[in-house]
């Protein structure tokens, strides 16, 4: 994996935020739409909490199943991509050490639902659980619909949690640096260095969606774009986050 360059030092990269570390967690929550948003979000972390002895729960919005990548090269298509991405969550949570919990919401149509809705099953797991910490979609900053939506409807659920109760809540902004400028620096920060190497295999596992862009990043002949050489850069060294509160 000669490609994985992890910095000896993270100072340049955290800014003021605080270091996010799993001694002082007694839960995990991750609340994201995708099979996959849990490996490119929060697997580090994820790995991390989970190596520690933290209970780490994802619950998975949707099957992914109207997602466009159908693998490179192609195997997989619009009939067999749910079972695909079923089996490929499984994989991934197994290599970051956490379980899973699928919704059943329909891929691409989040947005168009009842927030308090969807809001309702986070609440049950809430409820079921002693969750300390709960990761999911800064909404407005996701880029996606599905992202934007279920990090409203899981803000109104932790809003629900009665205070002394409430777990921290912290969102994952996606974008290039420009378009997250107005957010200000993240709050929180979790060193994934350690743990780079599972995201990878996390990130591995959701094959039909990452080996084009595994491809650009092992192939020496390929230049990867931006984007990819900033992930590359970063996304295995650390995870951001913002703290959130109530609903917007």
């Amino acid at each position: 994996m000669n490609w994985l360059n992890l910095p000896e030092s993270l100072d340049h990269l955290t800014g003021s935020a605080r270091e996010l570390t799993p001694e002082a967690h007694s839960g995990l929550l991750v609340v994201l739409p995708h099979p996959d948003d849990e490996s490119f979000a929060a697997g580090g972390t994820i790995a991390r909490f989970a190596d520690a002895g933290v209970p780490v729960l994802y619950l998975c919005g949707t099957y992914g199943d109207s997602g466009r990548r159908m693998g490179s090269p192609l195997f997989a298509n619009r009939e067999s991509l749910r079972d695909i991405r079923e089996v490929e969550l499984r994989d991934a949570c197994a290599e970051l050490g956490c379980s899973y919990r699928i919704l059943g919401l329909r891929d691409k149509t989040v947005e168009f639902e009842n927030p308090a809705e969807v809001a309702a099953p986070v609440s049950e797991v809430l409820a079921e659980n002693r969750f300390s910490t709960v990761i999911t979609f800064y909404p407005g900053y996701g880029v996606h619909p599905d992202h934007d939506a279920l990090g409203r409807a899981t803000q109104l659920a932790v809003s629900r949690v009665p205070e002394a109760d409430r777990p921290l809540l912290l969102g994952v902004a996606v974008g290039n640096r420009d378009d997250l400028a107005e957010l200000g620096e993240p709050d929180w920060y979790c060193d994934i260095r350690e743990t780079a190497e599972r995201k990878i295999g996390a990130l591995k596992a959701h094959r039909s969606q990452t080996e084009f862009m595994f491809r650009q990043l092992e192939d020496p002949e390929v230049e990867p774009d931006e984007q990819t050489r900033m992930f590359r850069d970063e996304a295995y060294a650390l995870e951001r986050f913002y703290e959130l509160s109530g609903p917007a």
